[in-house]
């Protein structure tokens, strides 16, 4: 082979190479949005999506009108990394998804991994593994997914939730409320237009610790959990995604997410002796 064709030979390999192997840019504007490490690193700002009355996920509070929550304090911390400042975008636990693909928000903290979901949006890793318990009225005597799922029995819930999901896939015969927030939930319960609640059992303790009076906080068996994760928009490059998952491990080692959940569990009142065992925090 001559010096003239070896050349012309690495000239087209190189082009060749140059049109395969896009480069940060280019893939950034094949999806037409800034990435969220980019824009992150540019503006100074994180956005986190927050659902208002999601307490102690994240909840705004009505004294000081600032958020609080252990979604809230998990965000703070990455935002801290980048020394950037946390914005929180209000959001509701339906819409989550939508506002993620809108690029309205960088992250949202609380949301469970499901193959739905997983189809236009990127999940981290697990945050901690939580569990589904139910909020009863007075008199109404549920126990088990089995008595719940009767034609008698009228089961609340918050549209597009976790929560939403598994009362559709295991009480099919029942009647469902949906609602669009879970505080609605809560007063179908005490308006006894409700026999019982399926809430995330974080979310549970917190509202039989706001109202005793409320009803019975049990965990209908078998017991059946949720993965408590992180969503982002999907991008062309997984960088923001693989940060946070070596945010979340380095916490996890050193008891750092157990250590926020239980600190704003007991802001809130509620003792970590309450905490049922079994929880992966």
């Amino acid at each position: 082979m001559t010096t003239t064709n070896r050349r012309n030979l690495l000239t087209a390999g190189l082009a060749l190479s140059a049109i395969a192997v896009p480069t940060a840019a280019a893939a950034s504007q094949s999806s037409g949005k800034e990435p969220v490490m980019e824009r992150v690193a540019r503006t100074g700002e994180l956005r986190l999506g927050a659902v208002a009355g999601g307490a102690p996920f994240t909840y705004k509070d009505i004294a000081s009108g600032e958020w609080r929550g252990f979604c809230v304090d998990f965000a703070k911390d990455i935002a801290a990394t980048f020394g950037a400042n946390l914005k929180i975008v209000e959001t509701t636990w339906g819409n989550a998804v939508l506002d993620l693909e809108a690029d309205k928000i960088d992250l949202f903290f609380g949301m469970s991994p499901t193959p739905k979901r997983a189809l236009v949006v990127d999940f981290c890793n697990s945050l901690f593994m939580s569990a589904f318990a139910m909020i009863r009225k007075k008199g109404f005597e549920g126990k088990d997914w089995v008595e719940l799922n009767d034609p008698s029995v009228t089961i609340a819930v918050d549209v597009g939730s976790s929560h939403d999901q598994i009362v559709t896939r295991l009480c099919p015969n029942a009647k469902v409320l949906r609602f669009k927030s879970v505080d609605e939930g809560v007063a179908a319960v005490q308006a006894g237009r409700a026999d019982c609640q399926i809430v995330d059992v974080f979310l549970a303790l917190t509202m039989v610790q706001k109202n005793p009076q409320l009803g019975k906080l049990t965990v209908p068996q078998p017991a059946y959990g949720a993965s408590t994760n992180g969503g982002f928009r999907r991008e062309d490059r997984a960088t923001w995604r693989d940060f946070v998952n070596v945010w979340i491990n380095y916490q996890k080692n050193i008891g750092g997410i157990r250590e926020i959940v239980v600190k704003n569990m007991e802001a809130i009142g509620v003792s970590a002796s309450t905490i049922p065992e079994g929880l992966d925090l």
